[in-house]
């Protein structure tokens, strides 16, 4: 029976459907293909240098509280500096910025590798170039996320971001497969100068990339006209009061900053449950770390599938996280965990894809800048007290409990947050986000697209 005229027709729109919804829908912007290429050989570059870098940190101090100085060193800036970090990308055109940061790091990198070859790196040059990293950190990080997503409509970029941390995990697993071979035939600083060139491979890359006209953009919100910028406190201070002032971002921030603590430790957590309680050696935890790469990446091929994801979301995909950790603290065997941390990898990537999403795309775009810089700083916060806080507790009541404990925590924060979750829409709902100081400016001194525009390089 020959078909009917319309079913060509109808296998076209179905596939053209398919394509706009699919997990990878992002790579059809020709600048997203570019710049997701670029950013695969830096991170591959980054992890180059990051297999090699703490051997190299120990051998120069001699200590391990020191290279933890030296790593502590590094995120300070992070911790103190990531709302000013912001607010400089806020103020700054977003390609020139990340073309700017992007280029130092490569050159911090190349300075490594020259000190590295000539025996010159000591305690004071490497805690120098650390905390030198460090601050670049605070204004790249923001600068390319942002940047990343302008290359893309609104409705896109939770597939950008999933797409960033599955190019995050390829460049991570090619990065530790490269350095070994290159720096037993060249030396270490190879990897050194291997990271430099990667970061000026996508430096090259950034003014050749095209943004997306978001008066166009049919899903972007209408924010209004930017009112004139005052000193850097008053706009740092405006992005606090931004972000603290959203009870949506406020959720998020506590219940990823307890995931962050009780939950998200896996290397530590699970290292110490598979050698001690399961009675498995390392290469039993190595294949643990294996699930979890799979689930992660499986994660990201379906948070890409995302359209507008919520922190409604953010709080299901913790909960359920929890829920698999208890789970696993109270496993039986390594079979039954190894099956286990793959679903939690999963949910992990969907949550920090959709709270990506949310941080990224909610704000008004002249503040997106200032509100990744106070997401820094909370996060290298959690960052740096999550392992010592349940490295405590597993001692006090052991890897099992823990993450039984840490479970509780993160689903019962979860659960209160879902449910109080009406309440707080009801309180909220009549305000709209305020927009910055009623003063009119002239659309001839309106910053442009580029100048208002958190897997970065």
């Amino acid at each position: 029976m020959p078909s009917s005229p319309s079913a060509p027709a109808a296998r076209t729109t179905g596939g053209a459907r398919t394509a706009r919804r699919g997990p990878w829908r992002c790579l059809r912007y020709p600048s997203m293909r570019w710049w997701s290429a670029a950013n695969l050989v830096s991170n591959a570059g980054t992890w180059m240098q990051l297999t090699v870098q703490s051997l190299l940190v120990l051998d120069v101090t001699g200590s391990a509280a020191m290279a933890g100085v030296s790593l502590a060193v590094q995120a300070g800036p992070g911790l103190l500096l990531g709302l000013l970090g912001g607010a400089a990308v806020d103020a700054w055109p977003r390609k020139l910025t990340a073309t700017v940061s992007q280029a130092l790091l490569g050159v911090i990198a190349f300075c490594t590798a020259a000190l590295v070859a000539f025996d010159l790196l000591n305690v004071p040059l490497l805690l120098t170039l650390a905390a030198v990293t460090g601050v670049i950190a605070t204004v790249d990080g923001p600068a390319c996320a942002l940047l990343g997503n302008d290359l893309v409509r609104t409705r896109d970029v939770p597939s950008a971001i999933a797409l960033g941390s599955a190019v995050h995990s390829v460049g991570r697993l090619a990065g530790a497969a490269l350095a070994g071979g290159a720096v037993a035939l060249f030396g270490t600083a190879t990897a050194f100068v291997a990271n430099g060139l990667s970061f000026l491979c996508v430096a090259a890359v950034i003014p050749f990339l095209k943004l997306v006209d978001r008066s166009t953009d049919p899903d972007a919100q209408d924010q209004g006209a930017q009112g004139p910028r005052g000193t850097a406190a008053a706009e740092a201070r405006q992005g606090l009061r931004y972000f603290f002032g959203r009870p949506r971002l406020v959720a998020l921030a506590a219940i990823t900053g307890l995931a962050a603590v009780f939950g998200r430790n896996y290397g530590l957590t699970l290292a110490v449950l598979v050698t001690g309680p399961l009675a498995a050696g390392a290469g039993a935890f190595g294949t643990v770390s294996t699930a979890l790469a799979i689930g992660g990446m499986v994660g990201a091929v379906l948070a890409g599938l995302l359209q507008r994801p919520s922190v409604r979301l953010v709080a299901a995909m913790a909960g359920a996280g929890a829920l698999l950790q208890i789970a696993a603290g109270v496993t039986p065997g390594l079979a039954l965990l190894v099956l286990l941390v793959v679903p939690m990898a999963m949910v992990e990537s969907v949550s920090d894809t959709a709270g990506a999403t949310v941080l990224q795309t909610e704000p008004p775009p002249h503040l997106r800048g200032r509100v990744l810089g106070v997401w820094r700083s909370l996060s290298t916060g959690w960052g740096l007290a999550g392992p010592p806080l349940i490295g405590l507790l597993m001692e006090l009541v052991g890897p099992r409990a823990a993450l039984v404990i840490g479970g509780v925590v993160i689903a019962g924060a979860a659960t209160a947050g879902l449910a109080l979750r009406p309440l707080l829409l009801r309180r909220t709902s009549p305000a709209r986000d305020p927009q910055p100081a009623a003063v009119p400016v002239p659309a001839a001194t309106r910053p442009t697209a580029e100048a208002e525009l958190v897997p970065t390089a």
